[in-house]
């Protein structure tokens, strides 16, 4: 099991939000942004944020650092590396269990990741026969977009999927086009693009705030 960074907004949550973090950094990243998204209404939430492991990254000259799989090259339609990704899934599989047997549904569940970590959770939305509250998919792309396929028996996810229109780590065409992927194979699909680079911004939480309080069900 990963280790964590967890964060309760209130006594005995009965909603989840797994959420991973980029190449490099750890699970403190995001964990600064739970009291600007999170509004007083909002049911108790518990944020669970793991630190991927510690790897060789191949276009970083081979330097170990934390990262959901290895960067191999600068096409992305090749860059990732799927093994890694699939690991990296196998592993969100467990921090997915753990909140069910701590009494959470698995459809109050919801799923984050930035750029490294949103390429995770996309590849595992395709995968998914289980229900879940949503997806965040934030300044990220769908790796193997051209071969992604989903599951028999997949369910239906809703994903929020925000980029910044001067991204120069992923390009927005390549998050559009994975957007565009996405929903021809079936996903709900809210797209937001906003005038920023490889970041989050106000405009961005404010909207992730208004999806995720009508996933939440509270006015």
């Amino acid at each position: 099991m990963l280790q964590t960074v967890e964060q309760e907004t209130g006594a005995s949550p009965q909603w989840s939000v797994i959420w991973l973090h980029g190449l490099g950094a750890d699970g403190h990243d995001f964990a600064p942004i739970v009291p600007e998204l999170v509004r007083p209404h909002w049911p108790a939430l518990r944020f669970v944020f793991p630190h991927a492991p510690v790897r060789p990254i191949t276009i970083n000259n081979g330097v170990p650092m934390r990262g959901w799989y290895d960067i191999v090259g600068m096409d992305f339609r090749s860059r990732a590396d799927m093994a890694g990704v699939r690991e990296s899934m196998a592993q969100l599989d467990a921090l997915i269990a753990r909140e069910i047997e701590r009494g959470v549904a698995a459809d109050h569940i919801f799923l984050a990741g930035f750029s490294q970590g949103g390429a995770v959770i996309l590849s595992a939305a395709l995968e998914r026969t289980a229900p879940l509250a949503g997806l965040i998919a934030l300044s990220t792309y769908l790796p193997d977009a051209e071969a992604a396929r989903r599951v028999d028996g997949a369910v239906d996810v809703p994903v929020f999927m925000a980029h910044g229109s001067g991204d120069p780590v992923i390009p927005l065409a390549v998050a559009e086009h994975s957007a565009q992927v996405l929903r021809t194979l079936g996903l709900s699909l809210q797209w937001q693009r906003y005038p920023m680079a490889h970041q989050v911004c106000a405009e961005e939480i404010q909207a992730l705030g208004d999806w995720l309080q009508e996933r939440l069900g509270v006015a």
